[in-house]
């Protein structure tokens, strides 16, 4: 029983940890997006 409660932590913490990435990664993309619509590369009503 054990091992399986250790299984269970360390794939939570994994998970956290994926769910931060993603988070990340969208506020980069977000970024991007908006300074490409500023420069003019995409439309303004991009999204």
């Amino acid at each position: 029983m054990e091992g399986l409660t250790v299984t269970a932590f360390s794939l939570s913490v994994m998970g956290v940890a994926a769910l931060g990435m993603v988070i990340g990664l969208t506020v980069k993309v977000e970024k991007l997006t908006k300074i490409l619509k500023e420069k003019g590369i995409i439309e303004k009503d991009y999204k």
